[in-house]
């Protein structure tokens, strides 16, 4: 009897790493993660990473050979194979397909984790028989994979679809990028407890939130809070989706997508976002886009990250045959 074809998912994360094994219909066989341990050398990381993927591989009931290897990580290049000055991270540069040669003969492919999202919807979830769509990805910051014509876009240098790090005002917040005004300054986990803070002082509505310091207040705070009433939680998430509904305007002008997907922590949130920023959404769109664009949640159930890092890879797979 054939052996089933899987491959390995990897989502690098600053913290922890997921990982597990992905066959061609989007089925996770067996999932696990370990301590990314960032402030070691990336060769001993990859070294414990293969040693444990073993180990998992071991642990699956079917007969499996591995076809392939998917990894999503910060700053990632799909084109060269490489990590480069990822926050979070104490790597500077780090050649990802060299690193897993030494352990492996299968083709390996590494790109953020928005682009690794987005082709995750397109073969396994939302985005199903869509071309053209965008995945927002909501969580501690802001990420976006564009697909256009079925085609992921990788842009000259394989960085494109930073959608976080356009501008919402360029006397605004200051960025985790540097930049005053990013639309990850708002839109985002941290962004939305930054609105929260700034409502607080300067307005006086009432709020079980003002008890919170900065360092205590969470998304997941905000978002229990406004289900239970909170005006103030609330109106977070009224200014949080307004703004996101002028930026997406803007993709929609430059890329007229079929959908966008929401992806991630934030987007858990659903109609508390999902209303002020289809809202917002339709108000600033130029007017032959209006009442076409969908918005969608994310239909990556299980192992969402590892889904689409798998994707990646059998996406890369499907093209090489």
């Amino acid at each position: 009897m054939p052996k089933l074809q899987v491959v390995l998912g990897i989502d690098i994360g600053g913290t922890n790493t997921k990982f597990g094994y992905v066959d061609r219909e989007g089925r996770c066989l067996a999932g696990t993660s370990i301590e990314t341990d960032a402030h070691l050398p990336a060769e001993q990381f990859f070294d414990q990473l293969q040693k444990n993927a073993k180990l998992l591989l071991e642990s699956v009931e079917e007969e499996c050979e591995l076809s392939g290897i998917g990894i999503g990580a910060p700053n990632a290049n799909f084109y060269k194979g490489t990590i480069e000055n990822p926050p979070n991270l104490d790597w500077d540069y780090v050649d990802v397909k060299a690193a897993m040669g030494k352990y492996y003969g299968v083709p390996v492919a590494i790109t953020n984790d928005a682009n690794a999202a987005a082709l995750g919807e397109m073969l396994f979830g939302a985005a199903r028989g869509m071309k053209d769509f965008i995945v927002i990805t909501l969580g501690t910051g802001l990420g976006s994979g564009i697909v256009a014509n079925g085609e992921l876009i990788y842009g000259a240098d394989g960085f494109a679809g930073e959608i976080g790090h356009t501008i919402v005002d360029p006397n605004g917040r200051r960025c985790g990028c540097g930049k005053l005004g990013c639309l990850e300054a708002y839109v985002s986990a941290t962004g939305i407890c930054r609105t929260v803070l700034e409502l607080s002082c300067h307005s006086t509505t009432p709020s079980e939130l003002r008890y919170y310091s900065a360092a205590e207040l969470t998304s997941e705070m905000i978002y229990q809070s406004a289900l239970r009433g909170d005006p103030l939680a609330q109106e977070a998430f009224d200014f949080t989706g307004r703004v996101l509904g002028v930026k997406l305007a803007d993709s929609v002008a430059h890329l007229s997508p079929e959908a966008i997907i929401f992806f991630g922590g934030l987007a858990a949130a659903g109609e508390m976002l999902f209303k002020p920023t289809q809202q917002s959404l339709e108000e600033h769109l130029f007017p032959i886009f209006r009442n076409k664009v969908k918005l969608l949640p994310s239909r990556l159930a299980d192992n969402p990250a590892v889904l689409g890092a798998g994707a990646l890879i059998w996406n890369v797979l499907e093209k090489k045959n």
